[in-house]
């Protein structure tokens, strides 16, 4: 046993870094939260947005970002995405399509994320998942000020992961009337030991230690299936998705998988229908290979199959999806596409 925890410990200590920033010079100016939430012309061309004060979290003044895009037809339904890790919403098409498509889309950039980050934040950081449900609420909030009465609640992996726990939490208070996922964090993409006694070993550490970090593997092959500058057919901004992931807080993990574990435990709490939808294949390498462009290079497939099927949701494969499925190749982005407005449908 002591050769056993003497292995895991230089292994820790491999892996986690200080407390540093591991992003340049840590902020160190004052901390003035924004003051005006007005709605602005969005950063993408026909949108819109405007900040939510979030008030103060454990490391200041945090805001969320509400993105919208109205339809031009008569509705009152509405489509709510959530983003996942190392993103921010930048999916211009998507919001279009289901405006076209008789929707008032809206997004939300989570605190920490995108156009919702202040400097003084390390990017991504979250101690507990529960807190993102504040930023959920205020989008929730705008929508039905806005007069829809219909509404999907969305998100892509971590987000995906977000919005089922949230179900889980608020059960019938959820006030939404489905959930589709896209690609969601149900479980992490490692080994039993891994996922049996390391993660949750890390999380316990990450009580004491929350701001010790994980580093991330430099590998770029996902980034280079997006990204138009080198395989890929998308534009984002690349400060705000990073095409290496930046190290995680061993607080971030704990998050992760006590969300992951709750939403297992209490499944039966949801009580709306739930659309999990994954990609057919897994993509193992660091290095952008041919096979990132037809398959998922972040999480396990077969995973969130049996995951998807045990929280009771309808669950779907997209053949040749990426990890981000509406970043696909056009046939499987159409093919998700579908899946998505069946399920409004018949739901």
């Amino acid at each position: 046993m002591k050769k056993i925890i003497l292995i895991i410990f230089a292994a820790l200590a491999a892996v986690c870094g200080a407390s540093a920033w591991d992003l340049g010079e840590k902020y160190k100016g004052p901390k003035t939260p924004e003051t005006d939430l007005s709605w602005h012309p969005d950063i993408l061309p026909g949108y819109e947005a405007r900040y939510v004060n979030q008030g103060e979290a454990f490391d200041g003044p945090c805001r969320s970002t509400i993105v919208r895009l109205r339809s031009g037809k008569p509705t009152r339904r509405a489509y709510l995405y959530i983003h996942g890790f190392n993103d921010y919403f930048f999916q211009g098409e998507m919001g279009r399509l289901f405006a076209d498509s008789a929707f008032n889309f809206y997004a939300v950039d989570l605190r920490r994320y995108g156009r919702s980050r202040q400097p003084w934040q390390y990017p991504f950081n979250v101690r507990d998942m529960q807190e993102y449900f504040a930023d959920i609420d205020s989008a929730l909030s705008q929508i039905r000020r806005d007069g829809n009465v219909d509404i999907t609640l969305s998100g892509h992996s971590t987000g995906g992961l977000t919005a089922l726990y949230y179900a889980a939490r608020r059960g019938a208070r959820c006030g939404v009337k489905r959930v589709v996922t896209d690609s969601p964090f149900l479980e992490w993409n490692y080994n039993a030991f891994y996922r049996n006694f390391l993660v949750p070993m890390v999380s316990g550490v990450g009580k004491v230690f929350k701001d010790a970090k994980i580093k991330q593997a430099h590998c770029d092959g996902y980034a280079c299936s997006l990204l138009d500058s080198c395989h890929g057919r998308w534009n984002y901004d690349t400060e705000w998705k990073m095409p290496y992931s930046p190290p995680v807080t061993m607080s971030w993990i704990g998050a992760i998988d006590g969300a992951q574990g709750y939403l297992m435990r209490h499944s039966r709490n949801i009580t709306v229908p739930v659309l999990v939808m994954h990609s057919s294949r897994k993509v193992e390498g660091c290095g952008w290979t041919e096979e990132f462009m037809h398959g998922d290079a972040v999480l396990d497939p077969a995973m969130l199959q049996e995951r998807g099927v045990k929280i009771g949701a309808e669950v779907r494969t997209v053949d040749g999806g990426l990890h981000d499925l509406i970043l696909s190749l056009p046939a499987p982005r159409r093919q998700a596409y579908d899946y998505i407005f069946d399920f409004i449908r018949t739901h």
